[in-house]
């Protein structure tokens, strides 16, 4: 979402970290640019004036110019000023404001937003979220009774994520569903009720007057306005009218993964006065993640997101699996089904792409792939070859002749140059996996990591890479570091 705000902040940074020394011109330049790149980035012009001079004023000062590298000091100062305008602080940088659910059950949860912004595949998100993550109980109900099948669609989405729906009775108003939802999560003592109510195309008085109606008699606990992304500056102009009229506690970004500017996610805070609390990343039912302030500067700042990446794997690997697997590579016994398993669990994490945007410094690998046409296609191409070898040939790649693999590129649609790459990778990854046994398996690496050995080297984690200076003094993010840690 952020690609083409991070590439033209990228080129002014270079700039800036390629000097020995600046002067107050060369910063001011750097902010026009800075300032340029928000405004196309679709980012409320108050919001944007508001951050150029913040960052102005802090990075003129003496202590930054005759600093021994004030290109990545400014770099820094943009950094906490990005956090800030996300709704982060210097402290408190990392974390997310989750949902407040300190209340006597059940706690209301009302939803608001336009049509089409993806309310009710919000809601259902939410609902899962709140049962798999934090084991309450949870119903959902449908207020919106203008859209055809409005009410349908939810209890659909309610059977996938396994979370109950208040049944439907045709003609009730939106009040009296409310009412019903809230004498039935009652009855069969829920923990959260989630009101999931009607839009409009537009804001209008009907709108504002129903919402008003029914947080008169729900009392919410929570009121999340959910804006779609990709509208740009007038998803910002949406947040201002609603927070105007509903007493909001947070918003939900949705189609995050998508090609908007990134405008929308930089100005909402700033204009509503509200935390961004979950943001929407795709299609698929559990396509929600808290929204990290940090970690979505980082990101902006090419800095990648570390944290996250680790907490993907966590969710997509099973520990028993990821364990045997470690034992098998560490002894050397790292075969074609365990690359294929690999492959598959790069696939279900979001494939290359996201990956290699979340590894710091992998913002120009990203671009090579780009260019180059490599896309999550090459994972299903690999996993095809490996598909067309017989059960042998998967335990034992030294087998593969000529003849043999000119039966596996027939079968598979691919050439066999394609499968000699394959075996290059798996005999480099098999390599390595023994250089790791040589520096004591998996601690031994995560012991390089927190001396700043390969830290150092990494953007964004410390030490003389072109990140942020001394943030965490060459360590890992815990999460990693405990992840390393752990044999």
């Amino acid at each position: 979402m952020f690609d083409s705000l991070s590439d033209r902040l990228g080129g002014v940074f270079d700039k800036l970290r390629g000097r020995g020394a600046l002067r107050e011109e060369d910063v001011r330049a750097a902010m026009r640019e800075v300032r340029i790149a928000l405004l196309e980035a679709d980012v409320a012009l108050p919001v944007a004036r508001r951050f150029i001079d913040n960052v102005t004023e802090k990075a003129v000062g003496q202590h930054v110019l005759k600093s021994v590298t004030p290109g990545q000091q400014v770099v820094k100062i943009v950094h906490d000023e990005l956090v800030a305008m996300l709704g982060g602080d210097a402290e408190g940088a990392e974390e997310a404001v989750g949902l407040d659910l300190n209340a006597v059950p059940p706690v209301v949860i009302m939803m608001v937003g336009l049509q089409g912004s993806g309310k009710t595949t919000s809601t259902a998100k939410i609902a899962k979220l709140l049962k798999d993550k934090q084991g309450k109980k949870v119903m959902m109900a449908s207020l919106d009774v203008n859209r055809p099948a409005a009410q349908e669609q939810l209890a659909v989405l309610g059977e996938k994520v396994g979370v109950a729906t208040l049944p439907i009775i045709a003609g009730q108003a939106p009040v009296d569903i409310a009412t019903r939802a809230l004498q039935s999560a009652k009855l069969q003592a829920i923990d959260v009720l989630l009101l999931d109510t009607a839009g409009r195309l537009h804001v209008d008085d009907a709108l504002m007057a129903e919402m008003k109606a029914v947080a008169a008699i729900s009392r919410p606990q929570e009121v999340l306005l959910v804006v779609d992304s990709l509208t740009g500056q007038d998803a910002v102009n949406v947040a201002q009218s609603f927070s105007g009229e509903v007493d909001l506690t947070g918003v939900i970004l949705t189609r995050m993964d998508g090609d908007a500017r990134g405008g929308a996610a930089l100005s909402m805070r700033a204009v509503t006065g509200k935390p961004i609390k979950f943001a929407g990343t795709g299609e698929k039912i559990d396509a929600i993640e808290p929204f990290h302030p940090g970690r979505v500067a980082n990101r902006i700042l090419g800095m990648g997101d570390v944290v996250s990446l680790v907490e993907k794997a966590a969710a997509v690997v099973e520990k028993e699996e990821a364990e045997k697997l470690a034992e098998r590579m560490l002894k050397g016994q790292f075969d074609m089904n365990d690359l294929r398993t690999q492959l598959r669990q790069m696939q279900n994490m979001g494939g290359l792409g996201m990956l290699a945007g979340m590894m710091p410094g992998m913002k120009k690998a990203k671009a090579a792939m780009a260019a180059s046409n490599m896309d999550d296609k090459v994972l299903l191409r690999m996993d095809a070859i490996i598909g067309s070898m017989t059960p042998k040939e998967r335990q034992r790649p030294e087998l593969l002749n000529a003849k043999r693999k000119k039966r596996i590129a027939a079968g598979s649609g691919t050439e066999v140059q394609d499968i000699n790459k394959l075996l290059k990778m798996h005999q480099e990854m098999g390599r390595a996996m023994k250089q790791i046994k040589k520096m004591g398996g998996l601690k031994g690496l995560g012991a390089l990591f927190g001396k700043g050995g390969l830290g150092a080297a990494m953007p964004g984690l410390g030490g003389g890479g072109p990140g942020l200076p001394g943030l965490g003094g060459g360590q890992l993010p815990p999460d990693l570091q405990n992840l390393l840690n752990k044999k």
